[in-house]
């Protein structure tokens, strides 16, 4: 008796926790196999269980040549829509052996969101291994108007890795998130990588998107300890990189900082009414490197041990960020009418070769420059960012006309010869003007 009523209780506690675990109407799941299956559907509210799910266990190795043969190409998608995944506590780990042995076309997304009116929250996908794929992303976005909050995204599984990219994009790269999908909306997201790829990126003209509370991070790596080695790719290539740099040749040179990823969030086509508030940037090829022509906004944001910060063209609006320049230029501006205002930080690292502060060019922007540090870099102003933006790379003077610069640092101002009808106020000296008709106006220290 004693027995049966300790397992009518134990029954009655577990259709209580499952109750508790999911509010009236909600589809409690607690697999991957139904969470694929709620994927497809539409209009629901869906809770799955908090817990590490393996897709290999989903997905077995042995089941990939039928997959290939049917070109199913995702290993989970999210086909339905109006739907809201509550997906907090759920760790989703990719064995990339899986990747490798898919084998899926050139620029294939792992996960995909292509339905639409999707909410996704609380997700972490990581990885295991360092199987390869042609390109593509983790996650892709390409349905409209969906929202992910608070998911976090590992990414490794490139070729190279360890070198950036000195010796080009290689054939196998692997980045983060991919959007092309317009109105898509993050919250509280995170890319965290180890593969040489984008963290966030946006093709195909995709509008309307915006990043709130988010974060990219990967890992930087100093030319020394690439000089040093003695196998391996740099090793190889007798350290010849595909740039020409400011000693004339291809050799990489040392005492640089080189991101082992790209960028942070990257622009490619057109992509207007696109925002960014609150986001941060951490050793990043390029923190926000957004050279659509389309006006992109920027507010509050923050890049710290980067190559280069922020790299804006026409239209550009960037109010209340800031960034250091440890590794690399705060700012490049390329376009027309921007507008910006950045501070720059005090950080620096000792033994590590920057050239510049910012490199501008363009007509009729506005940029003011905060801030301060202990060295002294420039801030070119007639100037484009060198090749590839490579900051152990010369840069080239370009036409440069009605800007007006508010420098409040104590960095010094270079004017190309190009630049014509500029307006300069600065605390720091000009320390050289090969412009014309500029006005320069020293500012109280």
């Amino acid at each position: 008796m004693n027995r049966l009523f300790a397992a009518v209780f134990a029954l009655l506690t577990a259709i209580q926790a499952a109750a508790a675990a999911a509010t009236p109407g909600t589809l409690a799941i607690a697999s991957l196999d139904e969470l694929a299956q709620a994927a497809a559907r539409n209009g629901q509210k869906v809770k799955m269980k908090a817990g590490h799910y393996r897709l290999r266990d989903y997905i077995p190795l042995e089941s990939i040549p039928a997959r290939r043969k049917e070109k199913q190409w995702q290993f989970l998608t999210f086909s339905g829509s109006g739907n809201s995944f509550d997906l907090t506590g759920v760790t989703i780990e990719l064995d990339t052996a899986l990747r490798a042995a898919l084998h899926a076309p050139i620029h294939t997304d792992e996960f995909l969101v292509s339905g639409g009116g999707n909410t996704l929250k609380g997700l972490t996908i990581t990885t295991v291994g360092d199987g390869k794929s042609q390109g593509g992303a983790m996650l892709g976005v390409t349905g409209v108007n969906n929202t992910l909050r608070d998911c976090t995204i590992h990414v490794q599984g490139s070729a190279p890795y360890g070198y950036g990219d000195l010796f080009g994009k290689g054939g196998h790269k692997h980045s983060g998130v991919h959007i092309t999908g317009s109105g898509s909306r993050f919250f509280g997201c995170k890319v965290f990588t180890r593969a040489f790829g984008h963290a966030f990126y946006l093709q195909e003209d995709c509008n309307d998107v915006t990043f709130e509370n988010c974060h990219a991070e990967g890992v930087m790596r100093s030319t020394n300890e690439m000089l040093a080695e003695t196998t391996g790719m740099a090793f190889e290539r007798k350290f010849m990189s595909e740039v020409l740099n400011r000693s004339g040749s291809r050799r990489i040179q040392p005492d640089y900082m080189k991101a082992l990823s790209e960028d942070g969030f990257r622009t490619y086509h057109t992509h207007e009414n696109l925002r960014f508030i609150n986001c941060t940037v951490k050793n990043m090829r390029g923190g926000f490197e957004l050279r659509t022509r389309t006006a992109p906004r920027l507010e509050n944001c923050t890049v710290t041990g980067c190559e280069r910060g922020f790299w804006v063209s026409d239209g550009a609006v960037i109010t209340g960020c800031q960034g250091d320049a440890q590794f690399g230029p705060l700012l490049y501006v390329e376009g027309d009418k921007a507008k910006v205002d950045v501070r720059l930080l005090p950080a620096e690292a000792r033994d590590i070769k920057v050239h510049a502060i910012a490199a501008i060019y363009g007509t009729g922007s506005e940029v003011t420059i905060t801030g301060r540090r202990a060295r002294a870099q420039p801030i070119l102003v007639g100037f484009t960012p060198p090749a590839m933006g490579e900051n152990a790379s010369t840069h080239s003077e370009r036409t440069t006309r009605d800007l007006t610069l508010h420098n409040h640092t104590p960095m010094p101002i270079v004017i190309g010869a190009k630049a014509e009808g500029c307006r300069i106020f600065t605390k720091a000296p000009v320390k050289e003007n090969n412009g014309k008709d500029s006005l320069v106006t020293r500012l109280e220290q």
